[in-house]
């Protein structure tokens, strides 16, 4: 047996980490998806960097160049979800994070009404009352692709199959006011504060910040 391979860092801690306009976007996702701590979204913030950065990488290339690449990356994104408008590498470029966690298993399991809040999909997630194809599934933060969200189901096991189940109910109280996805974040200007005399900032502008691979 080898050596344990060495754990490696799967995010991008942010540039400026007493940023008061980071702490409010951050925290409004963080409560709205009902995120664990600050780490899983910076987890899915690298991912989205990496994303981008593959595009404006081949987009640098010759059309014949980066075809198959092209073609690769794009099918991906669709397959998950995440790309629903037209499949180009502009568009990739357009997506932001919350494409990303509407496509999280814990999201899509309140979306589909199998529980009450999103705080309560993750204590099914977790606990083991959800299952893929039949088997449980225990990671909130996996995405799901668009072949995988209608095979989602309470696990077989699960007390939850029982439709007089108290979670069945109140889940089912609660898809009937299910809101509509969040939307993105506007991309206004807006000047940080307590400077008016400084250039004003949009969301993208602190995405590259804290790290978007732009260097």
């Amino acid at each position: 047996m080898g050596d344990p391979r060495r754990q490696k860092k799967k995010y991008v801690s942010p540039k400026r980490p007493f940023d008061t306009d980071r702490f409010e976007q951050e925290l409004q996702l963080v409560g709205s998806y009902g995120l664990r701590n600050k780490r899983e979204l910076w987890k899915h913030r690298t991912e989205l960097s990496n994303y981008r950065r593959t595009a404006r990488n081949l987009l640098a290339l010759s059309v014949t160049e980066r075809a198959q690449m092209e073609k690769d990356l794009v099918d991906k994104l669709v397959r998950y979800g995440v790309l629903t408008t037209e499949p180009t590498l502009d568009h990739v470029l357009d997506l932001t994070l919350e494409n990303l966690l509407e496509r999280r298993l814990q999201t899509i399991v309140f979306r589909k009404g199998l529980a009450a809040s999103l705080h309560h999909a993750r204590q099914l997630v977790t606990h083991g009352h959800v299952s893929l194809d039949g088997s449980r599934v225990t990671t909130p933060a996996r995405l799901i692709t668009v072949g995988e969200e209608d095979r989602i189901l309470y696990s077989p096991k699960s007390p939850l199959n029982d439709s007089s189940h108290p979670a069945r109910i109140a889940a089912a109280d609660a898809a009937s006011r299910i809101p509509e996805p969040i939307e993105e974040m506007d991309e206004e200007p807006r000047l940080r504060r307590g400077d008016d005399s400084q250039e004003p900032v949009t969301n993208r502008d602190l995405d590259d910040e804290e790290g978007d691979g732009d260097e």
